[in-house]
């Protein structure tokens, strides 16, 4: 066992400076004057060299002069006795020892006993114990009293959590932010996801990640950094104080998580490659009730990212939605930043997580930076990050090295992902498997990932099943992918569906386009409604003309909002014709007049417009005409003209026809008639009718009856009866 109190230090009497302020001369000299009082039978001499050489590893110098303290009712030696004892593997006789010095009032030797009690199955007498040495003040009693009351699930535990932790004690500080955490989740209510960091993972990026976490705890997260239990750096003992080792009761049980397979992971996890719109491009042109098709499922191509670090109790921010939830994670940052300020690894990477998520850059890498020099592989990692989105990526990729050397896959990945975007694939597939051997299923996943960009599919399929079965709801949503783009639609369903029932947005959406394909309008609605609610935008727009189609206006509305957020230009477009057919008539406007406020839907208009939504620049371009604003019609007209809208071109061939530009104005017609705009032919066909051109403008009569529609066709084919009799004459 290691010796009680600070190394050399004895805080209750003060009579041993640190050892880093003497020198062994000086130890030497301390140890030969301590010598000489307790052969004069000097007790205190006795405890104190005792405890010394007990420290020193000199168990047999030590257990005479501590026995012989001992004897002279020395409480000190008494514990420290026990402490010998229990190192020559004698507890019972050392927890002899520690119960004399804990009735004579040794707060340290109450401990020992109550650890002795808790680690033979002795509760109600280790909670005793424990209590005895907690009451008087001591920092590891009240930990080790705070941990066997937290087992039980007893509320009195965060209180001598609280106790140990204002005493300086790093892990009851780090496990007490750990439990301010998971309340202020509660009051947030975002409990699901309590307690994890989320390292970065270096693959690449799936289209959506709001799923549930599925992390894996690993072995190096249980342990506590060396405040936990009887081995605890900051409690004080007694004069002459010898602290017992062994493996401390207050370990934790659930430290700080690597990232497993999901794609919700916080800004240390990488995102996860997925599948994603339907290959139909909704929005695009001027087609109208855009479906996908069964077989529109695309793959996205490679690139890599990563997720913010997520703090535990799942981003709860300092502007927080309520004063509960904002107090408390004010408090647990606090106590992150007392933890990590002592030393602690795991509070300096989660501090660095907080800071991070907040946009304090600087201090995070700061915390990240004394996270990974103490040996915390995922704050390397999280550091490499840091750097990389800095622009660094050459320090980067040292941190991630030294992190996958100390057995990080998420690191691992990241050095694969750096290695496959420079075209070193035998390199990146090398990381790749290093971070599957470090039990990291995203490195099957990447595997997968490498081999379908290379057309190596049946490896592809291979890798994606090791990660699926595994549990990796993106690996199974590609592997469904695969096995479509195959052919084997009954072989991918199940794979959608397992990947979509463990929260695989993507799995969602693409289950409601093979249902959409097969004309099962209800069950693509279903699906698609719930990749829409966890935020994904196609699924959304699909939503919202699924109720559209069903005359659910309200619901469309709802869905078409949040597509339209999302970036869709499809959606601003259909929500803006939502709200334009619902608007009263507006006054017509002659050309010139002053322009009028512009209303939601004319803004919805302009937003798809300005992605290049054709369809939306006609719009846009009506409006401003209909305002008088002839320069803003123009522009969008033109805009949408030159991306190939035929509408866009008549438009615009009218508004030059009426300004007088009649040779530019025939010039887009003959394009939007050339497009299959049937007005524009007819136009065309007036335009040479009048310059006496008549075989021309029959001509374009003829081709103004084939487009239509039918009242065009009507008008077209009267002036062509007109212009052969005229021919005929």
């Amino acid at each position: 066992m290691d010796v009680m109190g600070d190394k050399a230090t004895l805080y209750e009497t003060g009579r041993f400076v640190h050892a880093a302020d003497r020198d062994e001369t000086g130890a030497a000299a301390e140890e030969a004057r301590r010598r000489l009082a307790a052969a004069s039978g000097d007790v205190e001499a006795m405890s104190v060299l005792g405890a010394m050489l007990l420290r020193r590893g000199d168990l047999d110098g030590a257990e005479p002069q501590l026995r012989a303290a001992t004897a002279a009712g020395d409480r000190a030696a008494a514990n420290n006795l026990g402490v010998l004892l229990h190192q020559r593997g004698y507890a019972d006789e050392a927890a002899g020892w520690w119960r004399i010095a804990a009735v004579a009032g040794s707060a340290a030797a109450a401990h020992a006993l109550g650890r002795y009690h808790r680690e033979r199955g002795d509760e109600p007498a280790a909670e005793y114990w424990l209590r005895q040495s907690a009451e008087q003040g001591h920092a590891l009693g009240a930990y080790a009293l705070a941990d066997l009351l937290e087992h039980r699930s007893d509320s009195e535990a965060e209180t001598w959590m609280r106790a140990a932790a204002d005493r300086g004690h790093r892990e009851a500080a780090y496990r007490l932010a750990r439990a301010l955490d998971r309340r202020a989740a509660q009051e947030h209510g975002d409990g699901a996801r309590v307690g994890t960091v989320h390292g970065h993972a270096g693959t690449v990026p799936a289209q959506r990640r709001r799923t549930a976490d599925k992390s894996q705890a690993t072995a190096s997260d249980a342990a506590p950094e060396g405040d936990g239990g009887l081995p605890g750096g900051n409690g004080r003992p007694e004069r002459g104080g010898v602290r017992p080792s062994g493996n401390g009761v207050g370990q934790e049980r659930t430290g700080v998580r690597q990232p497993g397979n999901d794609i919700g992971q916080g800004r240390n996890g990488v995102r996860q490659p997925g599948v994603r719109q339907p290959g139909n491009d909704v929005g695009q042109g001027e087609r109208n009730g855009v479906r996908p098709s069964g077989n529109g499922v695309k793959e996205e191509r490679d690139s890599v990212r990563r997720d913010s670090v997520r703090p535990e109790g799942d981003g709860v921010r300092p502007d927080g939605d309520g004063p509960p939830a904002l107090t408390l994670a004010r408090e647990a940052e606090q106590w992150y930043r007392q933890a990590a300020a002592r030393g602690h690894r795991r509070a300096a990477l989660q501090l660095g997580a907080i800071l991070e998520k907040r946009g304090e850059l600087k201090e995070a890498g700061r915390w990240y930076l004394t996270s990974a020099k103490d040996g915390e592989a995922r704050a390397a990692c999280a550091l490499g990050f840091l750097l990389r989105d800095a622009g660094d990526e050459e320090n980067a990729a040292v941190w991630w090295l030294k992190a996958a050397h100390e057995g990080d896959g998420n690191a691992a990945n990241a050095l694969g992902a750096l290695h496959a975007e420079r075209g070193e694939h035998q390199t990146a597939e090398r990381w790749y498997r290093a971070a599957m051997d470090a039990g990291d299923v995203n490195g099957a996943y990447n595997l997968g990932l490498l081999c379908a960009g290379q057309g190596r599919t049946a490896q592809a399929e291979q890798w994606y099943r090791r990660a699926a079965y595994a549990g990796h709801r993106e690996a199974a949503n590609a592997l469904a992918v695969l096995l479509l783009q195959g052919g084997d639609a009954a072989g991918a369903e199940p794979w959608f569906s397992k990947a979509a029932e463990a929260g695989s947005v993507d799995a969602a959406f693409n289950l409601g386009i093979l249902c959409a394909g097969r004309g099962q309008e209800a069950g693509a609605q279903q699906w698609y409604e719930r990749a829409a609610a966890a935020g994904h935008t196609e699924a959304a727009l699909q939503a919202g003309i699924g109720r559209l189609r069903e005359g659910d206006e309200r619901a469309a509305e709802r869905h078409l909002r949040c597509a339209a957020g999302g970036g869709s230009a499809e959606a601003a477009y259909r929500l803006a014709s939502l709200l334009d057919a619902r608007r009263p008539p507006a006054k017509a406007h002659e050309l010139g007049e002053p322009a009028t406020e512009k209303t939601e839907c004319e803004e919805w208009y302009e937003r798809a417009a300005e992605q290049g939504h054709r369809r939306a620049q006609v719009r846009v371009g009506m409006l401003a005409a209909a305002r008088g604003d002839v320069v803003e019609a123009a522009r969008w007209y033109r805009e949408a003209a030159e991306a190939g809208s035929r509408n866009g071109a008549f438009n615009l061939g009218l508004l030059l026809a009426r300004e007088g530009s009649e040779p530019e104005a025939a010039m887009w017609w003959t394009r939007a008639a050339d497009a299959g705009h049937g007005r524009a032919a007819l136009r065309l066909a007036l335009l040479y009718a009048r310059r006496g051109e008549l075989v021309e403008g029959q001509q374009w009569c003829d081709r103004a009856v084939a487009l239509g529609p039918g009242e065009v066709a009507e008008r077209a084919a009267r002036l062509r009866d007109a212009l052969r009799q005229e021919l005929s004459a």
